[in-house]
């Protein structure tokens, strides 16, 4: 069953639509965010008018501007966690150090992040969470990551979608995938932890690319060799780094990675567009105006792949392209000069 109150920490256009979300299932969602104009320009409106302007809060969602307040609320406290992927860590010591200022546990409490990167140390946010939140006791609250295909717009305004959420128990994992599920929602349990963050992280970077060849011009032909192959050096490196091949072939992998690569509701693509017809990645981003995961992603993937020795051609070009001022267009030619091989 779900509880009776969830906290929701991130106030972008993702936190907000999970809140949404929770708010048809739970009794009472708060929704804390850093920007304290903000939260109190919602609190007024009852709505995120910067991020999703059609979407009315209903009642029993509320905002709530003190993290202290959230972490002094009686009864079992559960967080759904939606900041920026490099904002996690130092989010997660502000909930930690406010939850033992009201005297709570913080391994007793449950935890599901919505965080879809690295930080800037190059960690998925299961191992943020594990080194600044539990710091290596025992966890009695749940632990559980939750990713997919979706926009945030589309989730709000109540159109089918699909999720995972995945937790080292699967049995948690479809307690908690309950918190979630709507009739217009569908979420599927999972128990690849690790799979499923990279898969979410991943994608940012790969819809990256998809968009500079759009911007580029090179067509449908070359998007959807991009979105298979990409899909190919996702699997590679998410092997080695603990995941499930089978799991990259499911919502989180392939699914998330077909949305952000195909539709202008993606950042990253957008990004990518823009750096594809002759603009800078830091104009575009400012233009864009919320956070740009592939942007950061691409680095820290860039960084992870030298040190398993695997191989990621369509990655490291856009890592070269971010972060290194390379030519979109010699970086296509790059990828085409490649030696022919096996595609298995």
């Amino acid at each position: 069953m779900p509880p009776n109150a969830v906290s929701v920490i991130g106030a972008g256009s993702w936190g907000t639509a999970l809140a949404l979300l929770l708010a048809r299932n739970i009794d009472r969602v708060r929704l804390w965010g850093r920007n304290q104009v903000h939260l109190a320009e919602m609190g007024k409106r009852r709505v995120n008018r910067r991020y999703l302007p059609d979407a009315e809060f209903p009642p029993n969602l509320q905002v709530e501007a003190d993290m202290k307040t959230l972490a002094a609320a009686d009864g079992e406290l559960a967080f759904v966690l939606a900041p920026p992927s490099r904002a996690l860590r130092e989010t997660l010591e502000a909930l930690r150090a406010a939850l033992e200022s009201a005297g709570r546990d913080p391994l007793e409490t449950s935890l599901i992040w919505a965080c879809k990167g690295f930080d800037a140390g190059g960690k998925l946010p299961g191992e943020v969470v594990a080194e600044v939140f539990d710091r290596g006791g025992e966890v009695t609250g749940a632990r559980a990551v939750i990713s997919g295909p979706s926009f945030a717009a589309e989730t709000a305004r109540e159109m089918p979608t699909a999720l995972t959420l995945a937790c080292a128990e699967r049995a948690a994992a479809q307690s908690l995938a309950e918190w979630f599920r709507t009739l217009t929602t569908r979420i599927y349990s999972a128990d690849d932890m690790i799979g499923v963050q990279f898969g979410g992280a991943v994608k940012n970077v790969l819809a990256v690319a998809a968009g500079i060849s759009d911007g580029l011009g090179h067509g449908a032909n070359a998007r959807a060799a991009l979105i298979t192959r990409g899909l190919a050096e996702m699997t590679r490196l998410g092997v080695a780094l603990g995941g499930r091949a089978e799991t990259f072939t499911g919502l989180a992998g392939v699914g998330d990675l077909i949305l952000t690569c195909t539709d202008d509701q993606s950042r990253n693509r957008r990004l990518g567009l823009g750096v594809g017809r002759g603009e800078s990645a830091e104009n575009v981003c400012k233009e864009i105006g919320q956070e740009v995961e592939g942007m950061h992603t691409s680095r820290a993937l860039h960084e992870l792949s030298v040190r398993h020795e695997v191989e990621m051609p369509i990655s490291e070009q856009v890592y070269r392209v971010l972060h290194r001022g390379h030519d979109p267009k010699l970086a296509v030619r790059a990828l085409l000069k490649r030696d022919p091989k096996s595609e298995a």
